[in-house]
């Protein structure tokens, strides 16, 4: 068995030809995040960087909810103790370990793929905005609710805005805004808007075969080119760019891309 196909406590992971689904598994909380679930999380993410035969991954959750948050329980039970003298805060250590996991997600080479419902809220909601393709429900529930409670959405806020733009992200989280479906896909947050969990699963599929006409290798390449816009100067990604470029034209797959066309056929990768 991979690292993949391991059991785990708080996901449920299926593989289907070069598609992984991912569904986390604690309905009876929303799916709230808790150190195992966000290490399994993490753990699997760390196997998927060197899988090329994983093209895309789809993450859900378990129930009719996507992710609810943190399991605040679990917040209010850790960390009592202050920080000992001329040591990082353990909060924050603790914190920054959610930033780390969301820039795994971010940069991963598959297309990570999100159908949400029911909620998407703090750190649910920070991981729905590293996905490259979000589906959403009208009645999906969305908020940075961090703000209402006290707290500072530190490790989402950097993703959201680099999703939506510093002004929304501001407005979102200095008000801890509560919003649906509709106004998610306005902003920019989810890319498609769906009526119900039933139209959900129908244009979740649409989506995954439109992603099984492109290539992996392409795919992963071209993810790496964009994730650097805004990082680094224009010239830089260009350049980064161009070599990337030279990759994937001297792979076997652009040989088998060029053949395909000129033949009016798909390409293997596309009816595997």
């Amino acid at each position: 068995m991979t690292d993949l196909e391991s059991t785990y406590e708080t996901l449920l992971v299926r593989r289907e030809r070069s598609r992984l689904h991912v569904t986390l598994n604690r309905p009876e909380v929303k799916n709230a995040l808790n150190p195992t679930l966000i290490g399994e999380l993490r753990s699997v993410f760390e196997a998927l960087r060197e899988r090329r035969d994983i093209k895309v991954v789809i993450l859900r959750g378990a129930g009719g909810c996507f992710c609810a948050g943190a399991d605040l329980k679990n917040m209010e039970q850790s960390f009592n103790e202050p920080p000992k003298p001329g040591e990082k805060d353990p909060i924050a250590l603790n914190n920054r370990e959610y930033g780390t996991f969301l820039e795994r997600v971010n940069t991963s080479p598959q297309v990570v793929v999100a159908a949400v419902e029911g909620y998407a809220i703090a750190g649910g909601f920070g991981l729905l905005c590293v996905s490259d393709v979000a589906i959403c429900t009208e009645d999906t529930g969305f908020a940075m609710s961090e703000t209402a409670i006290g707290i500072v959405p530190a490790q989402i806020a950097p993703f959201v805005a680099a999703r939506i733009g510093v002004p929304q992200t501001r407005h979102l989280a200095l008000t801890a805004s509560r919003f649906k479906g509709p106004e998610a896909y306005r902003l920019g947050i989810a890319h498609y808007l769906v009526k119900d969990s039933g139209t959900l699963d129908a244009k979740l599929e649409e989506v995954l075969k439109q992603i099984d006409r492109c290539a992996p290798l392409a795919n992963a390449l071209t993810k790496a080119v964009v994730m650097k816009v805004g990082s680094e100067p224009l010239s830089s990604v260009l350049d980064f760019a161009a070599d990337r470029f030279a990759e994937a034209r001297r792979s076997p797959e652009a040989a088998e891309g060029l053949r395909a066309f000129a033949e009016k056929r798909p390409a293997k990768w596309a009816i595997e």
